[in-house]
């Protein structure tokens, strides 16, 4: 069995992109992977500094790496802030970049972002996967850019256009498909 991570890299109550993450992860449990789901609000780390680093590395970034270093897949819900990824994430993987677990080197990566304009993030998306080619990890090539969020979805939570359905779907057998799980 795949196991499966996803994470959003917003921690507003409401967010949309936390909607994106529970949808994905929903259809990759469907799929057959065993899916944790990772509140990073549950994982304090400061900002990336390495004077902080030389001290003591936050015990949240190295579960983290050992957890990404596990998983078969990783699935990135994050907003877009001024064409970049969100400073969580930023952050996250910054902190987990520096651990030892070969943390990018087994799973495959998914992503996505819902934004309120209605080109989806697309362009923090291109930097988050710009930034995870760099440190070695395999990433879809479905990317999940969603606008405009206000009606992005519907009352269940599921996608409201067929096109954006349909774009889940293909990620999803990507992240099955690409991923080196078992059967």
């Amino acid at each position: 069995m795949r196991t499966a991570l996803t994470l959003c890299g917003s921690l507003r109550q409401g967010s949309y992109n936390e909607k994106l993450r529970r949808h994905v992860s929903a259809k990759l449990a469907q799929a057959g992977a065993e899916v944790e789901d990772i509140d990073l609000g549950a994982y304090p780390m400061p900002i990336f500094n390495e004077d902080l680093e030389a001290e003591r590395t936050p015990e949240a970034a190295g579960i983290l790496a050992q957890k990404f270093a596990a998983a078969d897949i990783v699935f990135i819900a994050s907003p877009e802030y001024n064409s970049g990824a969100s400073p969580l994430i930023v952050n996250t993987l910054a902190w987990i970049s520096r651990q030892k677990h070969g943390q990018f080197r087994h799973a495959v990566f998914g992503l996505g972002a819902v934004s309120s304009g209605k080109y989806g993030a697309i362009v923090g998306i291109y930097h988050l996967r710009d930034t995870l080619l760099k440190v070695g990890a395999l990433v879809t090539p479905t990317l999940l850019g969603i606008g405009p969020a206000a009606t992005a979805f519907d009352p269940d939570g599921s996608p409201s256009e067929a096109g954006v359905v349909r774009k889940v779907e293909s990620q999803v057998r990507e992240l099955m498909g690409f991923s080196r799980g078992g059967a």
